[in-house]
């Protein structure tokens, strides 16, 4: 009988010595290697999300130029201020070139609007021309560098013969929430000013209206 037992006992003590060595050493390892992968999965995660990155980047800078000539056309059109004397000038030079008479100009308090962060300036003007030549002024007018829009507008018979006398309200647009006195809802501390507009004695020519910014 003892004879027998020891080939079993023997085989028993290589099974538990197998077992031993891979509690010891297999499983650790197994583990090891399952660790690996994970931080080889997270590093090829990594690494494609900083490429994507890095191509964004790289889009980016190629658009830089576009963007910046956007950013400066839109700012062009809906300055930061309400720029009443900018105004002034290109519609100034809209007149000469239709060859129409600017002799009347009176900007209103702005008003901002919530909805689109944008402060209207509604200006009344009349001018003096013929029919072809006050066609032409308000082409140029919807067509000016700053964007402005004409809400309404009225003719009648001018003083000399064969002219007509616009009288129209326009819109230009500030990106300015508080643009100066009067406006709503009202100027913050150290905002641009815009001063009450004047009309020249001599009406014979495009009115010249003095305004400030601060």
């Amino acid at each position: 009988m003892g004879g027998k037992r020891g080939p079993l006992i023997a085989g028993a003590a290589v099974g538990l010595l197998l077992v031993l060595v891979a509690l010891l050493l297999v499983l650790p390892k197994m583990g090891q290697v399952k660790d690996a992968n994970a931080a080889l999965e997270q590093a090829v995660t990594q690494q494609s999300t900083l490429a994507s990155q890095l191509a964004a980047l790289r889009q980016a800078e190629a658009d830089a130029p576009k963007n910046s000539e956007t950013i400066r056309k839109v700012e062009q059109a809906i300055p930061p201020t309400a720029d009443q004397q900018g105004f002034i000038l290109l519609l100034q030079n809209a007149a000469i070139q239709s060859s129409v008479d600017l002799f009347s100009l009176t900007p209103s308090n702005p008003l901002f609007d919530p909805a689109t962060g944008l402060s209207t300036v509604s200006n009344s003007l009349s001018v003096d021309g013929t029919y072809f030549a006050i066609t032409e002024f308000l082409f140029r007018i919807e067509t000016l560098p700053r964007a402005s829009k004409v809400t309404s507008m009225t003719l009648a018979p001018g003083a000399a013969s064969g002219s007509l006398t616009l009288s129209a309200s326009v819109d230009v647009y500030t990106s300015d929430s508080s643009a100066g006195p009067g406006s709503s809802p009202g100027p913050t501390s150290g905002a641009g000013t815009v001063a009450a507009p004047t009309t020249p004695a001599d009406t014979s020519t495009p009115a010249a209206i003095t305004t400030s910014e601060g």
